[in-house]
């Protein structure tokens, strides 16, 4: 591989099963590689994907944050790099890195940073000691099993503890004073609470302008990505109100139910309404408050925001995914609060 890719000027890698078997080969440029496409297909929660890859890296870099990125989203067993010497084309040191199991509520932090803020020495990652080729002399197949098995343990701990209850991750993000946006954040963790979710993690991001399609940097997205899968979030909660084109586009990246803060707030009232006409009209507001967020043919985001928080109350049962239903109810719920 080191030979070829020097040869060729481009990053080549493979993808091992776990008894070593090539599954798939890839061919990049100089700086990256393009991993295979698995679709919306995940590996459970409890397990990786049973692949590691091994790729080289023509630039003398070290595990990139692409890498490290791929590594979570595709949950692989491994990811190690190849340094090629650019003057012979052998293989130097090669580095290695693998997830860890999340730690559960115990490790919460609030994370605040710009666009350009990595991973680099998160505790999702454990980093193997860099070695050359023939002086590596670790046993994969049972580090991986054992992790799988601490993955799985601490899996059933916390479904244990939190049988009915959505794990969510908050997300803020500003073009003001870092200070309004942690009070914001704070705020919405209280209603997050008050809504009886557990709160895995909270996320602000700091931005000169919010992203037209997906709120945050490119960046941030993908720790976010990185991070809901690791902690096994059911549901991500931002704290401003999202275009429906917005809740669209994330949900589909993050293939996780995603609301606002007003539909959140939303909820809570949905909860709480005891009297008919309380009941008629959170469920008025609901109907409004979705409504424009229905595409026809495009209703997978909306579906996950069926039952749950953002999808339950007085009328969870009655929403529908098409539009002119829900227009119809609007009509007749309408009408009931006048009389």
């Amino acid at each position: 591989m080191s030979e070829l890719s020097n040869e060729t000027g481009r990053q080549i890698g493979v993808l091992l099963d776990r008894k070593g078997h090539v599954e798939y080969v890839m061919v990049g440029n100089a700086k990256q590689i393009e991993m295979p496409d698995f679709g919306r297909t995940r590996a459970a929660t409890d397990r990786f994907r049973g692949l590691r890859c091994v790729h080289t890296h023509l630039q003398n870099e070290k595990l990139t944050q692409d890498d490290l990125t791929d590594l979570a989203l595709l949950r692989l067993d491994l990811m190690s790099i190849i340094q090629v010497d650019r003057d012979s084309g052998l293989p130097g040191l090669v580095y290695s890195a693998h997830l860890l199991p999340a730690t559960g509520q115990n490790h919460l932090r609030e994370r605040v940073g710009s666009s350009n803020e990595t991973l680099d020495g998160d505790s999702s990652y454990e980093f193997l000691e860099p070695n050359i080729p023939s002086q590596l002399d670790v046993d994969f197949v049972s580090l991986i099993n054992s992790l799988e098995s601490e993955m799985a343990r601490v899996r059933q701990t916390a479904r244990a503890k939190q049988t009915n209850r959505e794990r969510v991750i908050l997300v803020g993000v500003t073009t003001g004073y870092m200070e309004d946006a942690e009070q914001s954040m704070a705020e919405l963790e209280e209603l997050a609470l008050s809504a009886d979710v557990v709160v895995l993690d909270k996320i602000i991001q700091r931005r000169p302008q919010i992203d037209p399609k997906t709120v945050l940097g490119r960046g941030k997205l993908e720790e976010l990505l990185v991070r809901s899968m690791r902690v096994g979030a059911d549901l991500i909660v931002f704290d401003t109100e999202l275009s429906p084109t917005q809740v669209r586009t994330l949900s589909e990246a993050t293939d996780l139910k995603v609301i606002d803060r007003p539909q959140l707030i939303l909820d809570i009232f949905a909860q709480r309404a005891q009297s008919r006409e309380g009941k008629l009209q959170v469920e008025l507001a609901q109907l409004k408050y979705l409504l424009p967020r229905l595409v026809v043919g495009q209703n997978s985001a909306f579906s996950r925001l069926m039952g749950g928080i953002g999808g339950r109350g007085p009328g969870e049962t009655k929403l529908e995914t098409d539009r002119r239903r829900v227009r119809d109810r609007i009509s007749q719920l309408e009408k009931q609060v006048d009389e």
